[in-house]
């Protein structure tokens, strides 16, 4: 019999009985796999750790030595150990015992065992499912590995967007602030229309440097560098601020702004500038992508002990059901039929979204199938603002 070629798979076969590793062994050479031993739980663990091999082959009954179960369970608590680990948690794991019992059955799939095989048992069969087993880890670890690279791509592409438009804020504000002197005059007399085209690329120049500081803002939100300000917050008053700020576009538009706050609505302790800048650009969505006059409504309710829900609606011409997640993408838009779009850039729900998580919240879109039922959007806030997750 030759020996096993280097590229062929690694299998670790651990059994506290050596006659029964040697019978492994020899069944797996003649598939021309390669295979190391261990003979308790504590060497396969580390084995496997340091070997990593492409499937493990475990005895139930090992000794345990320092895993802190009984020897009737060693194989159970290495297969859990082995699943655990991110280097190891893709390594096939299949149990080889005497044990026929339903019972044990089960704690094997609860610990995240593959297959099992029953002493005595039969090379053909061992060989089968180990190739199938081979099989399924190879897919999955060419699925992670072009997972990883994606990401990484996607990595480079945000690294070199946010390296672009840092460099555009500095040129650009320097034309802002030579735009400003020439319209004031400090080089001399401007005449009237001159004036108002000037006014005018100020304008749009002014719109580039806040979405330069939306991406810039949005990029830092994603990497969780922007503290909350957290202070105490009455949804009452905030909606007082947000129909403040949009008074006299509301009455440009002839729109109108309702709010309803419902008894026993409680206040909660989140950054009031966040939030309001969350309801005032769902707000400016409902404005921007609805057919005038819009009604909108700002809502506050209790939702739950600990929490609030809060919601802007609209009865403009809704969302249809194959928008409703990827709005709150980068750089995503609705195109509708019969409205007049302002230029937009697609961020303002990707940020209404990242801001809302920050605090531990959660943002979705209700729209009814008939579109002159328009666009609920709910936010529900914890009363206390939670850690963001950072996995």
């Amino acid at each position: 019999m030759t020996a096993p070629d280097l590229a062929s798979p690694l299998i670790l076969v651990a059994d506290d009985l050596p006659v029964n590793v040697e019978l492994l062994t020899d069944q797996l050479a003649t598939f021309d796999y390669r295979v190391i031993s261990a003979f308790d739980g504590p060497s396969a663990v580390e084995s496997c750790f340091t070997n990593r091999p492409d499937i493990c082959i475990l005895d139930v009954f090992m000794p345990a030595g320092d895993l802190g179960v009984d020897d009737r369970s060693t194989g159970f608590e290495v297969c859990r150990r082995i699943k655990r680990d991110p280097r190891t948690s893709r390594i096939p794991v299949i149990f080889v015992t005497a044990l026929n019992d339903a019972t044990d059955r089960v704690k094997g799939i609860e610990a995240g065992g593959d297959d099992f095989l029953t002493k005595p048992h039969n090379r053909q069969i061992l060989g089968a499912r180990v190739r199938s087993l081979l099989r399924l880890k190879h897919a999955t670890d060419a699925l992670e590995d072009s997972n990883r690279k994606l990401r990484e791509l996607e990595k480079v592409r945000d690294d070199l967007m946010k390296m672009i438009v840092h460099d555009l804020k500095t040129p650009l504000s320097a034309v802002l602030a030579s735009l400003e002197m020439v319209i004031d005059g400090d080089f001399g007399a401007v005449e009237p229309r001159q004036r108002q085209v000037l006014a005018d690329a100020e304008v749009k120049g002014k719109e580039l440097l806040d979405l330069i500081g939306d991406l810039l803002e949005l990029a830092r939100l994603e990497e969780a560098e922007i503290p909350l300000d957290i202070g105490q917050v009455d949804p009452s008053e905030l909606f007082t601020e947000v129909q403040r700020e949009w008074a006299l576009r509301f009455r440009q538009e002839g729109a109108t702004l309702r709010v309803e706050i419902a008894t026993g609505t409680p206040r909660l302790r989140a950054d009031r500038g966040l939030l309001r800048r969350v309801i005032g650009n769902l707000v400016q969505n409902a404005v921007t992508h609805s057919p005038p006059p819009v009604n909108v409504r700002l809502a506050a309710r209790a939702d739950g002990t600990d929490r609030i829900l809060i919601t802007v609606a609209d009865d403009g011409q809704g969302i249809p059901p194959e928008y409703r997640e990827v709005i709150f993408r980068k750089f995503e838009r609705v195109h509708q039929v019969g409205v007049t779009h302002t230029r937009s850039s697609g961020l303002g729900l990707a940020f209404c979204k990242l801001a809302v998580e920050a605090h531990g919240g959660r943002i979705w879109v209700q729209s009814g199938e008939v579109a002159e039922r328009g666009s609920q959007f709910h936010i529900s806030l914890p009363l206390e603002p939670q850690a963001r997750s950072t996995s």
